[in-house]
């Protein structure tokens, strides 16, 4: 099987934790921002993360991959969602602040899907267009931001510890997860204590790769 991602996106995280977790033969394949083509000829549209089968077809959309490779074998499964409502609202409050934040900050560090200037020039121009700013402009913005982050960071209540439960994960974590991995590439984010545990023991359990040491 091969997933094709890239790595900052946070829907291709889902489908990279749940195959890290569950330590199934899955390769990793990034494809360049800018290569739609790519994308559409798979699944006939613009989207990632994309799984190829192992008959050779693909499928898209996240969750579907996440509960297809969930139950490809008989080691433990992820627990169902039990905070979707709560982890939804919060999301929504953060958004306006977390666009602004990590979008402009891709273009900063190395990552496999922006290897060509086309990829990025590609990626800025979609990705201004979304936040109805520069990315120049949400940069000069970042000490504003980054003080919204924080203060909502603080109403994360939700977060049980995969070692308050056997090490182990549930559709929770994969919807959350996600955002509060990507939030390490911002310099000045304050995770509370039991935020940064829970990213740290999601991190030991998945492989998936933070951002700290080279946050902007």
């Amino acid at each position: 099987m091969k997933l094709f991602v890239f790595e900052h996106c946070p829907f291709c995280v889902r489908a990279m934790m749940t195959a890290n977790y569950k330590k199934l033969d899955v390769a990793i394949d990034y494809l360049q921002n800018h290569d739609v083509d790519a994308r559409i000829e798979k699944v006939g549209a613009n989207m990632v993360p994309i799984l190829q089968k192992p008959d050779g077809s693909y499928m898209g959309e996240s969750l579907d991959i996440v509960a297809y490779l969930d139950t490809l074998d008989s080691t433990t499964h992820l627990a169902p969602a039990s905070k979707e409502t709560t982890i939804d609202a919060w999301k929504k409050k953060i958004r306006p602040y977390e666009g602004p934040l990590v979008h402009p900050r891709w273009m900063k560090i190395n990552l496999p899907e922006f290897q060509s200037d086309e990829a990025k020039a590609w990626y800025t121009k979609n990705k201004s267009t979304m936040i109805g700013m520069t990315f120049e402009k949400a940069l000069e913005h970042s000490a504003e931001y980054i003080q919204q982050v924080n203060q909502l960071l603080k109403e994360v209540d939700w977060l049980a510890l995969p070692s308050e439960k056997s090490h182990s994960l549930s559709y929770d974590d994969i919807l959350t997860y996600p955002t509060l991995r990507n939030l390490t590439v911002i310099k000045g984010i304050e995770f509370p204590a039991r935020v940064r545990q829970y990213i740290d023991e999601v991190t030991e359990l998945t492989h998936i790769p933070v951002y700290d040491s080279v946050a902007v």
